[in-house]
């Protein structure tokens, strides 16, 4: 964490086991490390303390017996933010901001984790989150994808909303050419809250606008939160699927490729 800010931070990683697409996910091993595993290394890098929020003995084992902390939580919770809200409320801690990193992010960087805290130097910011330009290379299709969540901001860098669909339309101009012609922005699922507003969101009922886009944080936009949002442009690899994790091999060792290079330099 960068050493000129005041802020306590404390990062708690969300961990359910079950998973309709990938069951035991978190214990999943890239390079032979578990991905939780891998998760709680990369955010310890900042100094901030790290708690994993798990419903799964095996999981809450496996993070302890690699020198972290882990607390066992509901089954139930709808979304990660309460199974975060949960956890800090047993973690006994007094922190001024809490990070939310999921748990199948093993490629978080530090640089995300400080970028999030600095929003908080600003007293009249809430919640934080990350976004990263799109690719153009990556073409129509990918950007048009539902499961990529897109978002647009105001002037002071707050959050404005949040689609599946594409935002901003680009009225009166062939849709061959919006990539050609508009910046669009991409939601990276990570986000910070001040602990009041923390818990504040979770006794929130659910919105019509969150469950038409199955979006948590619409609810906190039509709330009246403010949501700041960092922009990064250091890619990360979410796992959803078996699939992902072959792809996170493969990341793996392009990095460690990468890494063996730089020292040989």
């Amino acid at each position: 964490m960068d050493k000129q800010s005041s802020l306590r931070a404390m990062a708690i990683i969300p961990a359910r086991y079950a998973s309709s697409r990938f069951p035991g996910k978190p214990l999943a091993k890239i390079g032979g490390v578990e991905m939780i595993v891998r998760v709680c290394r990369q955010v310890a890098k900042t100094g901030v303390e790290v708690l994993v929020a798990t419903d799964s003995e095996a999981i809450k084992n496996c993070v302890e017996q690699a020198g972290y902390r882990a607390v066992m939580t509901s089954e139930h919770h709808r979304t990660g933010t309460d199974r975060v809200r949960e956890a800090y409320d047993k973690s006994g801690a007094e922190v001024d901001v809490i990070i939310n990193v999921q748990g199948d992010e093993p490629f978080i960087d530090p640089s995300q984790i400080e970028a999030l805290i600095a929003c908080f130097e600003d007293s009249a910011t809430d919640i934080a989150t990350l976004s990263r330009r799109f690719d153009p290379a990556r073409g129509f299709e990918a950007l048009f994808d539902p499961n990529l969540v897109k978002l647009v901001t105001g002037l002071d860098g707050r959050a404005l909303y949040f689609s599946r669909s594409i935002i901003p339309y680009v009225r009166n101009t062939d849709w061959q050419q919006w990539l050609k012609t508009t910046d669009f922005k991409m939601h990276v699922g990570v986000y910070a809250y001040r602990p009041s507003v923390l818990r504040a969101i979770s006794e929130l009922p659910q919105s019509e606008l969150e469950k038409a886009e199955s979006l948590e944080q619409l609810r906190w936009l039509e709330n009246g939160y403010r949501i700041k949002v960092a922009e990064t442009s250091t890619p990360t690899i979410g796992i959803d699927t078996p699939a992902d994790l072959e792809e996170a091999e493969k990341y793996l060792k392009e990095i460690e490729k990468t890494a063996e290079v730089s020292k040989e330099r």
